[in-house]
């Protein structure tokens, strides 16, 4: 997990938020309100979902292309359930969060290098199972 997680408000124009993520080398934010997780917005959604139709980055906001029914785990959740929830829902970014508050960010890549070696004996389903379903999974938009 990545801790401290690079939070905006809701009204973060997306000029904004892609210099968020150029200058902390990161492809996602957590949009937050009154401190908590309202929405996810990556640098996938800001192509995707902003460049490619051609909206105004500068009056744009994250919270017009953000995700807003977000996924979190919890602070003591198992990798494995958070590997469930991600193949589950088919995201590949999933915050952590305590009581709404954020804490963290975990990754695809984060998921990848905890269940190197030995680990991989111990799963019912395999990792590399998990992992393909979400990487195969088609784009939320």
């Amino acid at each position: 997990m990545t801790p401290s997680p690079i939070c905006v408000p809701l009204d973060t124009s997306l000029a904004m938020a892609a210099r968020e993520m150029r200058d902390h080398d990161i492809g996602d934010l957590l949009v937050v309100e009154d401190g908590r997780v309202v929405g996810i917005v990556t640098d996938r959604d800001l192509v995707v979902r902003a460049l490619a139709p051609g909206l105004d980055l500068d009056r744009t906001t994250v919270g017009e292309i953000g995700t807003r029914d977000v996924i979190a785990a919890l602070p003591d959740d198992e990798i494995t359930r958070v590997a469930q929830l991600m193949s589950a829902h088919s995201i590949r970014r999933l915050p952590v969060c305590d009581g709404g508050h954020p804490i963290g960010v975990i990754s695809l890549g984060d998921i990848a290098v905890e269940f190197g070696g030995d680990r991989l004996a111990d799963m019912q389903r395999t990792p590399q199972a998990v992992l393909a379903d979400i990487s195969e999974a088609p784009p939320n938009r």
